[in-house]
C-alpha cells in the first residue's frame, strides 16, 4: 500500500505531534526560523513571478500562478525537515487530545516555533529580498505592494480571521496528507492543490505575513507600517488557530483518535475504516516518526 488510510494518519499525526512537543526550546527555534525563511523564499518567489501581471489582462491567472510557486514553501518544511506554526497548530493539539501531550507543552512548543518563524521571515525579507534588490525592481515591488496594501490596510479584522480560519485549514489538510504519503513525490503532490488554493483565494497565512508585510516595510512600501502588521499577525494568529484546531485536530481526533481511547480502557471497539493490523500500525507510526519531519 503506497498511502496510510485515514486512521493511519490520524495516529501518524498524534504521534509526530508528540515528538514535536517534546522538543527543546533552542531546536524549536532553530528550526521555526528554517521554516520562517522557507515560507519567505516562497513568498519573495510568489511576487517575483507574478510581478507584471495585470489582473485587467491576466485575470485569476495572476493568483493562480502565485499559489502555484508559493508551494515551495510548505515543500521545503516537510520535506527538507523544520517546525512551522501553523501545521504544528493541528498536530500538536491532536496530540494534545490524544493524551501525549500536556497543555504547558504545547504552548512551549508554539510559543518558540513562533519566535523562530519571525526570525526566518524578517532575515529573508530584509537581507535576501530587500537589501539583494530583488524586491525592490519596479515591477516585484508594485507587485508587493498590492499584496502588503490588502493584507495591512485593506482587510477588516474580521476578515483576516474568517481568511485565516479557512488558510489554515487548507494548510494543515496539505500536512495531513503528506503524512498520509510514503514518499516524496506523494508527499509533495499531497502539499501543492491545498497550498495554491489558499494563496489563489487571498486567505491569510500568519507566517507568510511576517514575510510581506516586513518586506513592504523595509522597501518602503507607502502606508504600510508596524502597527499594521501586528494587527494583521494578531488576527491571523487567532483564525488560523481555529482553522488547525477545530477544523483539522479536533475533527479527525474525533472521527479516528478518540474512538481507539475508548478502546485502550476496555470499552468500544476499533475505529471503523481501520483495515489493517495493530502491527501494521505500530510500524506505520514508527516509520512516520524517523522520516516525515512534517509542518
Amino acid at each position: 500500500m503506497s498511502f496510510k488510510s485515514p486512521p493511519e494518519v490520524a495516529k501518524a499525526g498524534v504521534q509526530v505531534g508528540a515528538q514535536k512537543a517534546g522538543l527543546s526550546w533552542d531546536k524549536a527555534v532553530v528550526a521555526g526560523f528554517l521554516a520562517g525563511a522557507y515560507i519567505a523564499f516562497a513568498g519573495m518567489l510568489a511576487v517575483v513571478t507574478s510581478a507584471g501581471m495585470d489582473p485587467q489582462v491576466w485575470g485569476g491567472v495572476q493568483t493562480l500562478v502565485t499559489g502555484g510557486v508559493f508551494t515551495l514553501g510548505l515543500v521545503l518544511v516537510v520535506v527538507a525537515g523544520s517546525e512551522l506554526l501553523t501545521g504544528n497548530m493541528a498536530l500538536v493539539p491532536l496530540a494534545a487530545l490524544g493524551r501525549r501531550v500536556r497543555l504547558s507543552q504545547l504552548v512551549h512548543n508554539l510559543s518558540f516555533v513562533l519566535i523562530g518563524n519571525l526570525l526566518g521571515s524578517l532575515f529573508v525579507a530584509y537581507f535576501l529580498a530587500k537589501e539583494t534588490g530583488v524586491i525592490t525592481a519596479q515591477a516585484p515591488l508594485e507587485r508587493l505592494g498590492e499584496i502588503a496594501t490588502a493584507k495591512g490596510l485593506t482587510e477588516s479584522d474580521w476578515q483576516i480571521f474568517l481568511r485565516a480560519v479557512g488558510c489554515n485549514w487548507l494548510v494543515c489538510l496539505a500536512v495531513w496528507m503528506a503524512l498520509s504519503a510514503e514518499d516524496v513525490a506523494g508527499k509533495v503532490l499531497a502539499i501543492f492543490f491545498p497550498i495554491m488554493a489558499f494563496v489563489a483565494m487571498g486567505f491569510d497565512h500568519v507566517v507568510a505575513n511576517m514575510f510581506f508585510l516586513p518586506a513592504a516595510i523595509f522597501a518602503d512600501v507607502p502606508g504600510v507600517d508596524w502597527g499594521h502588521a501586528l494587527e494583521n499577525w494578531a488576527f491571523a494568529f487567532l483564525g488560523n488557530f481555529v482553522g488547525a484546531g477545530v477544523f483539522v485536530a479536533t475533527s479527525y481526533w474525533y472521527l479516528y483518535v478518540k474512538p481507539e481511547q475508548g478502546e485502550a480502557s476496555g470499552g468500544g471497539t476499533r475505529a471503523e475504516g481501520d483495515g489493517h493490523g495493530d502491527g501494521r500500525v505500530a510500524r506505520d507510526e514508527r516509520t512516520t516518526a524517523s522520516s516525515s519531519a512534517t509542518a
